[in-house]
């Protein structure tokens, strides 16, 4: 079917012709930065988030290469048959891996520095079927953790900071004591440190210590385990699969997945993602009412042209359709330039990062601040769809008000002068 007569003036009307005055070519400008204004402020939303995207990601998976998917526990209680819920939780087949654990608090002493630390006692040989330990070795193996030896694996910035290395020596002093007719006596073990982890997120890097499951059995005279930590095909579905698994497993089991143990972390995430898409929002709201003052100079110019439309029949909203089509075409034409620049950059950020290094001389992330030294980015088609309409209809909405206004012209006053 043939388009609407409407369409092909609304268009006409965002072109300015040869012969048109510095009145039509100055309205021509402020359509071009109208366009402009919105295809940046696009391109800047989308490229933003997807590097927030990317740093989400990136401390994802570092967290995930130390904690697990899930962790089933009993509470204060330990879990004397941890291969029973292992082989229970592996039944749903969304769960790919487990292993046992026994954690628990203690105080370092290494020298004349004494700090709290989290020790987490693991069976190497199956560690590796929850947690990519073996990646995160800066020195020394996780094989290297045989019971009976108190050997120990300590984070990077813990060696830095306690200066410490393979083969140096630390204390452990476990929060339950030992009842002696002289009073309460603190427990305390000398281990010997066989291997540096370094898994890239600062509290575990200098806080976590593991230790072989017997010996960290030994240390806090646990019977059994304290859990098992499981993981499943897909670690953002973690909740749901947690979920299925107290329906499922023994009755006294307590759940909890990698989201709730830093549920504050990734609330605060979101937090920022909402406000950097509300603010950048705003930039794309303040090119799109360009096209207010856009249509309203170009209502105001065609006032003949809308007269004599009206006198050959046009109706009222006739004229609003030709004036929202040339506004909206603005704005489609800036939403759709922003969308393929900012895909552009979000796809090419580390070029364009080194570029902008390569001349203004300075590094974005240095690594002696920052744990990468990359920006990463993780393009979400959501967002960049949610983007697109989000420009789209800002757009349109500014095109209202003055196709209504160009709707309410009147053919006689408007040709008095003519």
């Amino acid at each position: 079917m043939p388009a609407p007569y409407e369409f092909f003036i609304g268009l006409r009307y965002t072109r300015a012709s040869k012969r048109a005055g510095r009145r039509n070519g100055f309205i021509s400008f402020i359509s071009a930065l109208s366009v402009a204004g919105i295809a940046l402020g696009v391109a800047a939303l989308i490229t933003v988030l997807s590097v927030m995207n990317g740093f989400q990601k990136e401390v994802r998976d570092r967290m995930l290469s130390v904690l697990s998917h899930i962790e089933v526990f009993a509470g204060s209680a330990p879990v004397l048959d941890w291969h029973r819920v292992v082989d229970e939780a592996k039944l749903n087949p969304r769960v790919i891996g487990g292993a046992p654990y026994v954690g628990g608090q203690a105080m370092l002493t290494s020298g004349e520095s004494v700090r709290g630390v989290l020790v987490r006692g693991i069976e190497p040989s199956i560690e590796p079927e929850v947690a990519d330990f073996a990646r995160t070795m800066a020195r020394g193996q996780l094989g290297d953790l045989r019971p009976g030896e108190f050997g120990v694996a300590i984070g990077y910035e813990m060696a830095n900071q306690l200066m410490l290395d393979v083969g140096s020596k630390l204390t452990l002093i476990a929060p339950q004591g030992t009842a002696t007719p002289a009073g309460l006596v603190p427990r305390l073990r000398q281990f010997t440190v066989v291997a540096v982890f370094r898994a890239g997120h600062y509290e575990y890097d200098s806080s976590l210590i593991l230790m072989n499951l017997e010996d960290a059995a030994r240390l806090f005279r646990v019977e059994g385990v304290t859990g098992v930590r499981l993981k499943t095909t897909d670690m953002l579905a973690a909740p749901a699969i947690a979920q299925e698994l107290a329906a499922s497993l023994p009755a006294g089991l307590m759940i909890r997945d990698w989201s709730s143990e830093n549920r504050n972390w990734f609330a605060a995430v979101q937090i920022e993602k909402r406000m950097m898409f509300i603010i950048l929002t705003l930039i794309i709201a303040v090119a799109a009412f360009n096209l207010v003052s856009m249509l309203v100079m170009t209502v105001t110019d065609k006032q003949s042209d809308i007269a004599i439309l009206r006198t050959l029949g046009a109706s009222p909203a006739s004229i609003m359709k030709i004036f929202i089509v040339q506004g909206a075409s603005v704005g489609l034409l800036g939403t759709l330039l922003g969308v393929l620049l900012g895909v552009l950059l979000a796809l090419n950020i580390g070029p364009v990062t080194a570029l902008v290094e390569n001349v203004f001389g300075f590094q974005v992330l240095p690594q002696g601040i920052y744990f990468i030294n990359r920006l990463p980015s993780d393009l979400n088609p959501a967002d960049v769809l949610t983007i697109g309409l989000t420009a789209c209809v800002l757009a349109l909405l500014s095109t209202l008000y003055p196709s209504w206004r160009a709707s309410r012209v009147r053919p006689a006053e408007a040709l008095r002068y003519e």
